[in-house]
């Protein structure tokens, strides 16, 4: 189910490059409509494992910390320092994704910088005559999407070692450096799996949204609305948006859940006063 979304997509475009008849196009156009549906199916089961595996390596978490220091450790939000480290990791969840939405705007722009200035040079890329340089494209986007992903990551591992060393500073009184980190990753683990299926369902409703006003079958009034309408560039909107909702934000929340609980899992001897 996982495959068969990328499989479809893939599909379309090599027959659109290739200049299928556009009833071929239709039929890979409706595949890939169910393609996005299953992948965002895939992916609540992936969530689900994400925060299934964070809960394990939480309790592992808090045991390790009575293993140190021989004390149970709970986590009261009543606590300020506490709270505080809690907000902190519902933040994180936020600023990371929209972050790694920024990169894909970032290298996209990029991408179309680079295709102006190669029709621009290139006037027979338009009329079929020569071909456009799909290497430099392909360069553009990974060396882009590696550079752009940098600051996402850094965050991602600084942020509980910042709060859980910083934290413990605060008070002398029990294991306040411990209990903000616990509380940061029980929230982000929280926020991360809400935002990573709304992320994943809404990106691939965007998608199938535009795919549905393009098939044709979409009306108002009794009229067919199809491409170049308003309801179409709207859809094309949304599905800007809903690709890197779905394709960049949304599983990069699974790894950030798993991340956040394996650094706090090895680093727990540093958070403890």
């Amino acid at each position: 189910m996982d495959t068969f979304g990328p499989i479809t997509d893939n599909a379309g475009g090599i027959i659109e490059m290739s200049r299928q008849p556009e009833a071929i196009r239709k039929k890979t156009d409706r595949l890939d409509a169910v393609g996005n549906t299953t992948k965002a199916l895939t992916k609540g089961y992936a969530i689900g494992s994400a925060a299934l595996a964070a809960f394990l390596l939480f309790r592992a978490y808090l045991d390790e910390v009575v293993k140190i220091t021989g004390q149970e450790l709970g986590v009261d939000l009543t606590r300020v320092p506490v709270f505080v480290g809690a907000l902190l990791g519902a933040t994180l969840v936020f600023v990371f994704s929209s972050l790694a939405i920024k990169a894909v705007g970032q290298a996209a722009q990029v991408v179309i910088t680079e295709v102006r200035r190669q029709f621009k040079e290139n006037p027979g890329i338009m009329k079929g005559t020569s071909k456009p340089d799909y290497a430099r494209c392909v360069d553009i986007v990974t060396v882009g999407a590696l550079r752009r992903m940098v600051a996402p990551g850094l965050l991602a591992v600084l942020t509980p070692v910042a709060v859980g060393f910083g934290f413990k500073h605060l008070s002398t009184h029990g294991q306040i450096g411990a209990e903000s980190v616990a509380a940061l990753l029980m929230v982000g683990t929280i926020t991360g799996i809400l935002m990573a299926t709304v992320m994943n369902n809404g990106g691939g409703a965007w998608d199938n949204a535009k795919k549905y006003i393009e098939s044709g079958l979409f009306k108002v009034d009794g009229q067919v609305v199809g491409k170049k309408s308003e309801p179409h560039k709207a859809a094309v909107v949304g599905d800007t948006v809903g690709d890197p909702f779905k394709d960049t934000a949304g599983p990069s929340l699974h790894v950030l859940i798993k991340l956040l609980s394996t650094i706090t899992l090895v680093l727990a001897p540093l958070f403890i006063s």
